[in-house]
């Protein structure tokens, strides 16, 4: 039985946003309840009064109100609010201090720049009368390429104040892969910048952004903003003109379900998909995953290292709902040196930050002690999410970042912009679990014959609709694309694609991808699993393993290894990397071969890319089902194709 490294302080349980809520929901459910499983059975139970209560605690501004909270819970198809309009702007902006801080822009170089509530305020409504001066109106695009910075957020606000639609990536995406994402838009305006900079190096994107600009005919106009002192294109509006007015900001009701954005998948296992979201449903589910799991608002610091490319971005900017300051921060996690991220958050005074298991595990690798050699004392909330934590970690971040910070890990996607399951203020944290799932998620595990199952292995699917489940996807006329992505296994039902293990107490453990799943002589296993034994010996740094049916009906799963400077993959390591699988996770785990790696390629989200790579191997990916533009470093896919020709001639 998992071990519990964090409980909930009853002090902080009691002013905890999510206590306040249950106070409503149980006037409003005529009950008590006892604890958050209760209320996590209410929320599901009772769909329509818990969103109801969600719209209610947090007053939504809405210029026309529903009477109805779901007029369908089919899926897909269910239709949240029908009749209300909204605008999820004007929520940004309520009741907010002039003079409070809004956002913080932070660099590598140590410079950080704030922004009032007033001055950002200000800064929408010029921007957004800019675009209106060139014509932008409800549903037509506006994309970026820009590095998360100030420029990003007032962008983006700006364009849904006007009920236009948003896309952005950042500008470590190669043009051909903005294009591949953008192309499909055919967008009226372009938010751009000059360039970037990342680990102490500086990256002039000015043929980047040329490309891009050449491959969208559709484009009506350009602002570019100069954050490397490069010149701004001679045709593009100076960022600095385009927010130097001072119209008032008076977003524009859209209805409900009216496109906010377009968010594009990773493009790793076929062409980026477009999923748009709505101003409503989006409004709903970051208010509560926000203020309610993470327990942010009006008084932090909310930090969550991302960028414009990554679903995540989205879900930071997303604390200004709240009233939180956010960082916006462009730059490594790393540099210049690995705390690179503590340091920030004890000179920010962060209370709420979030990163990834491979940062965590890299500083724990570094032997930094975090909590020991900066002040974190504001640090409540450790956020972590883009794989899965690792037992080990979660015992780390205990130990050397904090035992007052609760480590919350959480599971979503870009697919719903949010998480499924996490953490909450009043739930404890078992080492290498999530806590629960998040409030009305109709959460479940599935076998293969579509029964729920506790305690085993299972696919996750979500059996209620969210009101952040896509609108639609782009392109996408008659849904069929939609439907194919989730709904095909289990009809009625959202499959999507993980496998997870629901404890008896109602945590969940992460297995990996099921679209890369291992099945040897019929048994399924996760990849996590392998992953979390293997990366804890000192001399990997990173593995991924993949398994392959080949003619016969012989099945091969090799495992790729990184090595740390100057290591070698000799008989010895091999064997302690053997035995570590075996005796973490089963013998059945056990690689056929361990293979020495140049490196492990990722989405530029930094997720393993174990589909593409069991493609690249097989010697079945086309240009056509994989986009390389999506990868951090394309020319290692090369060597896995090697490595499965060779293989394949043995």
């Amino acid at each position: 039985m998992a071990e519990q490294i964090w409980t909930p302080d009853p002090s902080v349980v009691a002013s905890a946003r999510i206590t306040a809520f249950t106070r409503l929901a149980e006037e409003r459910a005529g009950t008590a309840f006892a604890d958050y499983d209760a209320l996590l059975r209410w929320s599901v139970d009772e769909l329509e009064g818990f969103w109801r209560c969600v719209w209610d605690f947090f007053d939504i501004r809405a210029a026309t109100g529903s009477d109805t909270v779901l007029d369908s819970s089919e899926m897909p198809g269910a239709r949240w609010f029908p009749g209300a309009t909204l605008n999820y702007v004007d929520q940004v902006f309520r009741d907010r201090p002039a003079d409070g801080v809004a956002v913080i822009e932070a660099d590598e170089a140590g410079r950080h720049v704030e922004l009032s509530w007033a001055d950002l305020r200000r800064q929408v409504g010029a921007l957004a009368d800019t675009l209106r001066e060139h014509g932008v109106t409800a549903g037509e695009r506006v994309v970026a390429y820009l590095p998360n910075g100030i420029e990003a957020i007032v962008a983006f606000l700006a364009t849904a104040s006007l009920g236009a639609i948003w896309s952005a990536c950042g500008m470590d995406y190669a043009p051909t892969a903005a294009l591949g994402r953008f192309g499909q838009l055919e967008p009226v305006v372009f938010v751009t910048a000059d360039g970037y900079r990342n680990g102490g190096r500086t990256f002039d994107r000015g043929s980047a952004v040329a490309d891009i600009r050449a491959g969208l005919p559709s484009l009506r106009a350009t602002v570019a903003a100069e954050r490397i002192g490069r010149a701004t294109p001679p045709d593009a509006l100076p960022w600095r003109d385009a927010i130097a007015g001072s119209a008032p900001l008076e977003p524009t009701p859209v209805p409900f379900d009216h496109p906010l954005w377009v968010l594009f998948s990773s493009g790793t296992t076929g062409l980026p998909k477009g999923i748009v979201h709505g101003h409503g449903g989006v409004l709903l589910e970051h208010l509560k995953a926000i203020a309610l799991q993470i327990d942010t608002g009006s008084g932090d610091v909310f930090w969550w290292y991302t960028t414009p490319s990554w679903m995540m971005w989205n879900f930071q900017v997303a604390g200004l709902l709240t009233g939180a300051t956010i960082v916006a921060y462009d730059g490594s996690p790393a540099h210049p040196s690995t705390d690179a991220v503590w340091a920030l958050t004890e000179r920010l005074g962060v209370t709420v930050l979030g990163t990834s298991p491979a940062y965590l595990a890299a500083c724990a690798k570094a032997g930094l002690n975090p909590g020991g050699e900066h002040d974190l004392s504001r640090l409540r909330t450790l956020g972590v999410t883009g794989s899965t934590l690792p037992t080990p970690l979660s015992h780390w971040a205990v130990e050397h970042v904090g035992e007052h910070v609760q480590v919350g890990s959480m599971s979503g996607g870009t697919d719903v912009v949010t998480a499924f399951c996490g953490s909450a203020p009043n739930v404890p944290v078992w080492a290498g679990e999530l806590s629960a799932a998040d409030l009305g998620v109709a959460l479940d595990a599935f076998d293969e014959d579509g029964n729920s199952v506790r305690g085993e292995v299972g696919e996750l699917v979500v059996t209620k609709p969210m009101p952040s489940m896509p609108v639609m996807f782009w392109d996408d006329p008659d849904g069929s694309r939609y439907r194919d992505a989730y709904f095909d296994r289990f009809p009625g039902v959202w499959r999507h694609g993980d496998w997870i293990t629901i404890t008896e107490r109602g945590s969940v453990e992460m297995h990996g991808r099921s679209d890369a799943t291992l099945n040897r002589n019929g048994i399924r296993m996760g990849s996590a699993d392998i992953y979390e034994a293997v990366e804890q010996l000192p001399e990997v740094t990173e593995s991924l393993v993949i398994g392959i049916d080949e003619e016969g009906g012989g099945y091969w799963m090799p495992l790729f290894v990184t090595l740390g400077d100057g290591g070698e993959l000799d008989d010895d390591l091999v064997a302690r990397i053997k035995a570590a699988v075996r005796s973490h996770a089963s013998p059945r785990h056990v690689p056929d071969e361990v293979i020495a790696a140049p490196g492990i390629p990722h989405t530029r989200t930094g997720k393993k890319l174990e589909v593409p790579v069991k493609r690249m191997v097989q010697g079945t990916a086309t240009a056509k089902t994989f986009d390389a533009g999506s990868v951090d470093a394309p020319e290692l896919l090369d060597w896995y194709r090697e490595v499965g020709r060779r293989h394949r001639e043995i």
